[in-house]
């Protein structure tokens, strides 16, 4: 009777083994898993295969242009562009173009033709032969870069639009692209933007030449939604992206300063602190209609004795019988901080006693 059991218990271990692989092939129907008579998936080329098949295009153009070069050529190897490992990696023809008339030169010409497509910013930064069109140029660049969504706003940003290369900024062969180093960024910057580097050079600034803030860090040069190429769709966006203790919300808003910070500051530098536009009281004065007291304006009295009228009310021949020989004391609303004297929370206030902003 044992020997009957285990027999039985042995049949059905063996069919419950032989039905498995059913079981598990309806569980997993989308692993694709190969058969043992099916070859294995073919394994991708390795990185030195890569670099030798890339390396031979290049040597098209790099048998003649070397280091000797007036802009030494072969210093791309120590850039991404040179990373020949890498499939995506561009040869020399993905960006000049194929440029066959320039490398057979069939008409034995002393000087041979110009390739296909030739960059620079304008002639003698190319060498010998003039550079192509902006638009030429930009379209063998985004050929790669189109992908990145930085420049997604190029077709019709301001410099799209004004014809500027990519090589007005950019420096390919050459181990270090100064527009990409934050050390050097904004002189690249500056070669065009003049207005700015006087604005960067006056007392109350950015601090741009002490290396903390670059033009990138506000601006993308590539395109923007929003106006004068800014990284934000609003000034007042860019703006609060470091001064985020003016963002609020607050009880009591400053509408100037909701709308635009630009309305009372100039963001590349000014003389007058904090880069302001103009003095206070003056600048309030343009929203604002004169001071408080309209009916005595405080005009040449504003800096007391100094002025004008002081002067005469210190002799006693002001003609006025109050206080007369009394030099007036400096207007309030034009000494120290003129406005702020009183309205100290000018970017807004959350106190419940603060509708004028004076706490």
């Amino acid at each position: 009777m044992k020997l009957i059991t285990k027999i039985a218990t042995l049949c059905l271990l063996l069919g419950g083994i032989s039905t498995s692989p059913g079981i598990f092939a309806a569980e997993l129907p989308n692993q694709n898993l190969p058969g043992l008579n099916e070859s294995a998936q073919a394994q991708p080329k390795p990185a030195a295969a890569i670099a030798a098949v890339a390396l031979k295009k290049d040597a098209v153009c790099t048998k003649c242009h070397d280091s000797s070069e007036v802009k030494p050529i072969l210093e791309i190897y120590q850039t991404k562009h040179g990373v020949k490992g890498d499939p995506r990696t561009p040869n020399c023809q993905s960006c000049h173009g194929a440029s066959e008339n320039h490398v057979k030169n069939a008409d034995g010409k002393a000087t041979r033709n110009k390739p296909d497509v030739v960059f620079g910013s304008k002639r003698g930064s190319s060498g010998a032969y003039p550079p192509s069109e902006p638009k030429v140029q930009n379209t063998a660049c985004l050929s790669c870069h189109d992908k990145d969504t930085k420049r997604t706003h190029w077709d019709g940003g301001a410099h799209n639009v004004n014809d500027v290369a990519c090589t007005s900024c950019h420096t390919l062969h050459s181990a270090h692209d100064n527009v990409r180093d934050r050390k050097t960024q904004p002189q690249v910057c500056f070669s065009c933007h003049k207005e700015q580097r006087a604005d960067s050079k006056k007392i109350s600034h950015h601090p741009i030449e002490e290396g903390k803030v670059v033009c990138s860090d506000c601006h993308n040069p590539h395109g923007s939604a929003g106006p004068k190429l800014l990284k934000k769709n609003t000034v007042t966006e860019t703006c609060y992206t470091c001064h985020a203790e003016k963002r609020g919300p607050f009880l009591f808003e400053h509408q100037p300063v909701t709308e635009d910070c630009t309305n009372c500051h100039t963001p590349h530098g000014s003389n007058i602190s904090p880069l302001l536009k103009s003095r206070p009281p003056f600048m309030c004065d343009e929203c604002h209609d004169g001071p408080h007291n309209s009916q005595a304006p405080y005009g040449s009295g504003a800096a007391g004795i100094q002025g004008g009228n002081g002067y005469q009310a210190a002799l006693g021949t002001s003609g006025s019988t109050l206080n007369k020989g009394v030099p007036p004391s400096p207007s309030t609303s034009a000494v120290g901080r003129a406005c702020m004297n009183c309205h100290v929370m000018i970017h807004g206030s959350n106190s419940p006693a603060g509708a004028f902003l004076h706490r």
